[in-house]
């Protein structure tokens, strides 16, 4: 059901957020302990504001709302994906080339379950790598957890 009201919610909202000049990054519906959170994350280039935020809250809610897509209480918030950014779908991985990413995947592939590198390419449903001196393809379907790492 989970699954079935994101799918729904970005079918409306990303189109709201594209036509603001920004990117649906990610969405989220989860039980935590104040209750039902539906949390979307935008971004664009140079960083989203608390106006951004305040601008796609504004128009979204209330379509969400009317399609009776949640079919209970809930908080919606909306949000920058931070410094730690999640690269979840393959365009991620191109736009953000050269980047250090950390990745987590679910079973090991060169004996390990977590790596730390260089993104160098993506092509063909693999993530190449490059970790220390020694470069890693990661099937893409293998990946469960991808974000950036913010040098200061």
């Amino acid at each position: 059901m989970s699954a079935d009201i994101l799918e729904s919610v970005r079918k409306i909202v990303e189109p709201i957020v594209i036509s603001e000049g920004m990117e649906l990054v990610h969405i989220e519906y989860r039980r935590e302990r104040r209750g039902w959170v539906l949390r979307l994350y935008i971004d664009k280039e140079g960083g989203v504001t608390i106006d951004d935020c305040s601008n796609i809250s504004g128009q979204t809610s209330h379509l969400v709302d009317i399609d009776e897509l949640i079919p209970h209480s809930y908080v919606l918030e909306v949000s920058s994906p931070g410094l730690g950014r999640p690269l979840k779908r393959k365009e991620d991985f191109v736009k953000h080339k050269d980047r250090l990413v950390r990745f987590k995947v679910d079973d090991p592939i060169s004996r390990w379950k977590h790596f730390k590198g260089r993104l160098l390419d993506y092509k063909d449903g693999v993530v190449k790598i490059k970790v220390g001196d020694e470069i890693i393809n990661l099937p893409f379907d293998k990946i469960s957890e991808a974000n950036l790492i913010y040098k200061f």
